[in-house]
């Protein structure tokens, strides 16, 4: 039995990941459970009575079951509601733990903004989740998606752990039926070094995808050399196959600087790509 979790807050980007664990939940034939935190700061919950809070929470209750309602009628998958009352990154990843998710798939943000900055930004809570979850997560940023996956992108560079995300990959484009494409970037295509580990590593992880059955292509682009990371690059390659409908990436390009930490290329695809990712943390080679 597959589990998803998804955090809600009743926004749009929260609702958006919903319509993306509902999609996840179809092909895996898996269960939704909808989580509510409640992180009331103290000197806000000085200022309500205990009956205040209690009839707050009741009515945010019976607005999630609205909306579980809802999907499971629309649907017929299985949602189960959860409210919690802690700091909202510890209870995601506690309740992730103890459900045994086997995805969090929440926004980028934990609440709504029109202007470019906020937008662009990475939520706290958001960040904090996804650099120490027990389990994969995928993040919503753009405002509309693909019913399905069509294909997943999979951005591969010569650190030991890029290797891990081609089993993720593999397994994620068989719940779907979609179609794998690995793709590395660099600066100058003139160095033949360099382009001859990229080639070999790329003929043994396509070969690999092949022989799982999933359909494979890969490529290698060349950046623009004032590009200070290969982000943009594989993004406008991604959005030139106009297929492409997840990213899957590590947390952390270096196990070394890792621990508690998600890397800045890892931040800048979560913060600026429009298709949903997936974010996965490196175990230890």
């Amino acid at each position: 039995m597959y589990n998803i979790l998804v955090p809600y807050d009743f926004n749009r980007q929260s609702d958006l990941a919903l319509e993306q664990a509902v999609n996840l939940a179809k092909h895996t034939k898996g269960k939704i459970v909808l989580l509510y935190v409640n992180e009331m700061p103290g000197f806000l919950l000085s200022i309500f009575s205990d009956n205040q809070d209690e009839d707050m929470l009741e009515k945010i209750n019976d607005s999630l079951d609205s909306v579980a309602a809802r999907i499971s009628l629309r649907t017929g998958i299985d949602v189960e509601v959860s409210m919690q009352r802690g700091r909202i990154y510890t209870t995601i990843n506690r309740v992730a733990e103890e459900i045994k998710a086997n995805y969090i798939v929440m926004g980028t943000r934990s609440s709504d903004g029109d202007d470019f900055e906020h937008k662009r930004m990475l939520g706290a809570n958001t960040s904090r989740v996804i650099r120490s979850a027990p389990c994969p997560v995928i993040t919503i940023s753009g405002n509309s998606h693909f019913d399905g996956c069509r294909s997943i992108l999979l951005p591969l560079d010569l650190t030991k752990e890029t290797r891990q995300k081609v089993g993720w990959a593999i397994e994620i484009a068989k719940i779907y039926g979609s179609k794998i494409r690995a793709v590395s970037a660099l600066w100058s295509m003139n160095d033949k070094e360099i382009i001859e580990r990229l080639t070999k590593q790329m003929e043994q992880v396509k070969d690999h995808i092949l022989a799982e059955g999933v359909s494979c292509e890969a490529e290698i682009i060349e950046s623009p050399q004032g590009e200070k990371t290969h982000v943009p690059s594989i993004l406008e390659y991604a959005r030139s196959k106009e297929d492409v409908d997840l990213i899957v990436i590590m947390t952390q390009q270096e196990f070394s600087i890792v621990e508690y930490f998600v890397g800045s290329q890892a931040q800048e695809f979560i913060r600026s790509s429009e298709i949903p990712v997936v974010s996965i943390i490196p175990k230890e080679l």
